[in-house]
């Protein structure tokens, strides 16, 4: 690091990936070595119990530790970030939000932010996302239409996966290798423009984790384009914190869904979303309990089962019902 003012701070929320983070954090340093430009990594650790916070003081005394104090969630983690970088003395150009489970590839940063600088009608710019394996991750994505609330992520998914709802959602109508406008991108690397994240503001914290970069980059969308930039290139072993907690996951996942359905579509429309979404899960638990009782892989079967019932009951108590207004 150098005294320069910082053009460039990188946000990124950890808890518990302490190996992924050690070298995310050195795929950042060799991407922006020799780039000229300045910048400073900023990780907010969410009260990992692995040894995260230990690691970061031993072996990377240049990034400045964040401590939450216990697991905020990725919304809340980011703004305690934001708030860091934005209200420094030296508040930087560009914010990269960026997953503790993610790889710059080469150059992709300063490549990214320098493409960042020279469009200044752009708000917030997002790499190409691959998996470990070289093969392409999908995260271009247009505004979700109702449709999309019952067909992606859900068991209608499962079976039917190439269902035109969420093939339009995916944007999977146009190639992957060309620079395009997007209504939103995948919030594993997003390169966000300073002024447009002081006109917008923060991350709505209610969204803990899952539709809280949608919400967001709706907002952030009237100040700049959004912009998916090919070129730049980076790895991502995605869900690598949240698959810690395999139930709590299923049940964020869904939940911010139903607040951002009411948010935008009006309660009547999450109100018949979330009914859906008791009913199938439902459906899924009694046909996991049914191939649990004739002896088919019953380890699998019982988390699925635990997982889809502890979504039912969330959906269905008193509590549910505030957690989705």
């Amino acid at each position: 690091m150098n005294d320069a003012p910082a053009q460039l701070a990188i946000i990124i929320v950890s808890w518990n990936v302490r190996e992924l983070l050690q070298r995310c954090i050195a795929s950042l340093h060799t991407s922006l070595a020799g780039s000229n430009i300045a910048y400073r990594i900023v990780i907010v650790d969410n009260a990992s119990h692995d040894g995260t916070p230990a690691m970061l003081r031993s072996k990377h005394s240049e990034v400045q530790l964040l401590e939450s104090g216990g697991n905020l969630g990725f919304a809340s983690g980011n703004n305690l970030g934001l708030r860091w970088a934005l209200e420094s003395s030296t508040p930087p150009d560009f914010l990269l939000i960026l997953n503790p489970d993610t790889e710059a590839v080469n150059t992709a940063i300063p490549v990214l932010v320098r493409w960042m600088a020279t469009h200044p009608d752009v708000a917030v710019a997002g790499p190409l996302l691959r998996y470990p394996d070289g093969s392409i991750q999908s995260s271009r994505r247009r505004l979700p239409t109702p449709g999309v609330f019952f067909f992606e992520s859900t068991p209608l998914e499962w079976r039917w996966p190439h269902n035109r709802w969420v093939h339009r959602y995916r944007m999977e109508d146009m190639p992957a290798d060309i620079e395009q406008d997007v209504d939103w991108l995948v919030g594993a690397a997003l390169l966000v423009r300073h002024t447009a994240i002081v006109q917008s503001g923060l991350f709505d914290a209610r969204f803990s984790l899952y539709s809280e970069e949608l919400e967001w980059q709706c907002r952030l969308r009237r100040f700049g384009r959004i912009v998916y930039v090919p070129t730049t290139e980076i790895i991502h072993h995605e869900g690598q914190s949240s698959s810690q907690i395999p139930t709590r996951r299923l049940i964020l996942f869904h939940t911010n869904r139903l607040r951002y359905v009411r948010m935008v579509h009006g309660v009547w429309l999450a109100l018949f979303v979330r009914i859906f979404i008791i009913l199938i899960y439902s459906s899924e638990a009694l046909v996991e309990g049914a191939k649990w009782l004739m002896g088919h892989k019953r380890e699998l079967r019982v988390g699925r089962v635990y997982a889809y019932i502890g979504l039912v009951r969330a959906l269905t108590r008193r509590q549910g019902d505030k957690e989705t207004g």
